[in-house]
């Protein structure tokens, strides 16, 4: 009896420790957590996400994406949108935290050659979606960056633009294509 008495106690006393120092959130809470209020004094930072290249490239693209309701009618995963910029965040940050807040589908990697992240899809569009020169790249005010999105790290006012590429990044105007 006084062991199971000492055990109930035991359990109870986990419990409350467990669980007064554990918040339980739903999903939308989580994801609405993430994402800072602007304020006057905010450093923040600006982000598109955009496929219209598929379009040109309707052939190329998986049969099961071109049929199904998968791809934005214009071409736009995210419009331009203002994030809050925290100390040290990354392209990656940003777009991780863009992607989890307005619940869009990502995938990455870390890819140990560059030494960074690699997006593999957002939106259900996938590298090689849209043949074998196809995948996710990003510039940075305007210019594709030579190494990966976790690497690049932003400042005020930075303007941030993910584009699928259906052509080594020719079709997006890369120049001299894939740039990680």
């Amino acid at each position: 009896m006084k062991k199971d008495l000492l055990a109930l106690s035991v359990l109870v006393f986990l419990l409350i420790a467990l669980f007064s120092g554990t918040r339980i959130q739903s999903v939308e809470d989580y994801y609405l957590t993430h994402i800072d209020d602007i304020q006057k004094d905010s450093e923040t930072v600006f982000l598109t996400v955009r496929c219209d290249s598929v379009f040109a490239h309707w052939e190329d693209l998986d049969p099961v994406l071109a049929e199904g309701s998968y791809l934005p009618q214009d071409g736009i995963v995210l419009a331009r949108t203002e994030y809050v910029l925290r100390p040290g965040d990354t392209v990656y940050d940003i777009l991780n935290r863009a992607m989890r807040y307005n619940k869009i589908p990502m995938e990455c990697a870390y890819s140990i050659g560059y030494e960074s992240v690699y997006v593999q899809g957002i939106h259900h569009l996938y590298e090689f979606s849209c043949g074998e020169l196809s995948g996710w790249m990003y510039q940075v005010n305007g210019v594709f960056p030579n190494y990966g999105c976790s690497r690049f790290e932003l400042s005020d006012k930075d303007e941030i633009v993910w584009i699928y590429t259906c052509d080594l990044g020719r079709d997006i105007g890369a120049g001299g294509g894939w740039q990680r």
